[in-house]
């Protein structure tokens, strides 16, 4: 038995959507209220964070894509719609190579199927330095509000504070692996210009994480693509009701 703890609500096709990096599964509730009146909608914990024990110390990506397959499996969970923010993107896109046609469609909520350049690689170490020498509720309070637009985070206030409290639920040992994972994965284009089933992109103008250029030099691999203007790398709080609308008008277009 896989050790993923998860939530699910609602019934029919499945929806599986996966949190980015220093989040957990319960970060989509809103998502899950409106998305579960059509589907079963079910939100995983990826290992060490929220309810979900890191299974190594050290692991990759692919690593990550076999447990979510065996977790799938286990709860019956078959061709489902696979939908990642961030770290969750590039998780989904492991998991798309694992399995291919066995997923019904594959979403990048603010990510990307391109691999670390050096630049965001040394970040990552910077990153791995900071964990191993302050901790991790330290980086949690330092992280998670950079990924919200300056000009809004007065605006953002609550949203930012239950995404940081949200961040504290991540083990140290979970977020030095997931950073290491990230640095070093591949660059999975080819994966996804294979795939023949429906794909989703949701980028922001204003993304730091993963920047607008990026997004639009994959955007020929989607069938369905989405800039949100004057936002960073949180649409799902950012521009929550735009967003849940964009990604259920994709998951009903393809039933």
């Amino acid at each position: 038995m896989s050790s993923i703890n998860f939530f699910e609500k609602g019934e029919g096709q499945p929806i599986v959507l996966i949190h980015g990096f220093c989040e957990i599964g319960a970060m989509w509730s809103d998502f899950v209220e409106e998305l579960s009146l059509d589907f079963r909608v079910i939100c995983p914990d990826l290992p060490g964070f929220g309810g979900s024990p890191i299974f190594q110390n050290h692991f990759s990506l692919e690593d990550v894509a076999v447990l979510l397959d065996e977790w799938l499996e286990e709860n019956d969970i078959v061709n489902p719609i696979v939908i990642g923010h961030s770290l969750g993107g590039y998780v989904t896109l492991a998991l798309l190579e694992l399995m291919q046609s066995q997923l019904k469609a594959v979403g990048l909520f603010h990510s990307t199927a391109f691999a670390d350049d050096e630049e965001k690689k040394q970040m990552r170490n910077r990153a791995i330095s900071f964990l191993k020498k302050n901790g991790s509720e330290k980086f949690a309070t330092a992280f998670v509000p950079q990924l919200f637009p300056e000009n809004r985070r007065k605006e953002l206030a609550t949203a930012i504070e239950t995404a940081v409290e949200q961040a504290k639920e991540a083990t140290l040992e979970g977020l030095i692996a997931f950073t290491e994972a990230m640095r070093d994965r591949k660059d999975r284009l080819e994966v996804l210009e294979a795939f023949s089933g429906p794909k989703l992109m949701i980028a922001g103008t204003k993304d730091s994480s993963v920047k607008i250029e990026a997004s639009r030099a994959q955007k020929h691999a989607f069938t369905d693509y989405f800039e949100l203007g004057d936002t960073g790398h949180m649409g799902m709080f950012e521009r929550k009701a735009e967003t849940i609308w964009m990604v259920r008008d994709f998951c009903m277009k393809y039933l």
